[in-house]
């Protein structure tokens, strides 16, 4: 028996049903993982509510989720990289992070090149809550904008999934680190993870707090919220500054005259974790790297509270209120 939460229609949480899921013997190539930690990203909200990913069409029930740790079960034909009883997490299938979904499941066959081996020191609920979210983290700071001393980065959601690994990737390198946070909790928060600075966005114009704060300007500025901030956090940077959004929880970014960036030479970038991790080997070393740094506790990773996996639905009205702070992880033990 497998059980799994999975939708018949795109809506609201009311079309997230718990209920049976069969799962064949896996494939050649692929593993059955029983599932002990599952994450929870806003791209899974996305597609429950469809319309997000302009043509993408999935059939229906169509399972949620991206990522998840668990146990190796039973393995496919010309399997050699793992075996049974070992601790593996995975992020996303083939595709992007919109299609092949379904890690809401207590079990699932899973192609053994998207694997990753969990190491000694790293809870199956750290590798779920971290993995997807770092990778994004990873992304940004190994290849788009690496911050160093002298460097002031401003970081929206200091408190939040991938923006509490910036903020601590960014302070473990050496930058001076403002975040922006919707609470006097999630500001204690973040001043805990390196937070230099906190800005309580709902009360304090955030522009003006930061050119306060850094009168030269920020040479970076790490946003996942979206429409409501990425334009206005453009009057923040300094010259040849640089603005790098990754994500949508306002909605996506408007469109963007590419004269505003001329006044001082900036530079903008949309990142998208699917390139980044989409070979196996490149998936595994960024992996590695990250789980390094969670290991040496250069990365702590703040867990917010875990679900039962058969209450997926009370996770994503948590997240779509933005009322926590770090990640929200499922339990499929729990039900």
């Amino acid at each position: 028996m497998n059980k799994a939460i999975r939708i018949h229609a795109h809506g609201g949480i009311e079309e997230m049903k718990w209920e049976d899921a069969p799962i064949s013997d896996p494939a050649p190539g692929h593993v059955t993982v029983r599932h002990t930690a599952i994450g929870v990203n806003f791209s899974d909200i996305n597609v429950r509510r469809g319309g997000f990913y302009p043509n993408h069409n999935p059939p229906f029930p169509l399972g949620l989720g991206n990522e998840a740790a668990g146990v190796v079960e039973s393995l496919g034909e010309g399997v050699s990289d793992f075996k049974p009883g070992d601790r593996v997490a995975y992020a996303g299938m083939l595709g992007q992070f919109y299609e092949d979904t379904g890690a809401y499941a207590q079990r699932r066959n899973v192609p053994a090149s998207r694997l990753v081996a969990i190491p000694d020191g790293v809870s199956d609920q750290q590798a779920a809550a971290v993995l997807l979210k770092g990778c994004t983290a990873s992304l940004i700071i190994n290849s788009v904008f690496t911050p160093a001393p002298g460097d002031t980065i401003l970081i929206h959601t200091a408190a939040a999934g991938v923006g509490s690994i910036l903020c601590q990737w960014s302070k473990h390198l050496g930058a001076t680190v403002i975040g922006t946070v919707g609470s006097r909790e999630k500001a204690t928060i973040a001043s805990e993870l390196g937070c230099d600075h906190t800005i309580l966005y709902r009360e304090t114009d955030f522009v003006e707090e930061v050119r306060r704060i850094a009168p030269g300007g920020v040479s970076a500025v790490f946003d996942g919220v979206g429409k409501d901030t990425f334009v206005p956090s453009l009057r923040c940077l300094k010259q040849l500054g640089k603005a790098v959004n990754y994500g949508n929880a306002s909605g996506s970014v408007p469109p963007i005259d590419v004269m505003m960036l001329a006044i001082r030479s900036l530079s903008i970038c949309r990142v998208g974790v699917t390139g980044h991790i989409q070979d196996t080997a490149s998936f595994r070393n960024v992996a590695s790297r990250l789980f390094e740094l969670v290991r040496g506790d250069a990365i702590r990773v703040n867990i917010h509270k875990s679900y039962p996996l058969s209450d997926a639905a009370s996770a994503h009205e948590a997240v779509e209120a933005g009322s926590f702070s770090g990640s929200i992880i499922l339990d499929p033990a729990a039900g």
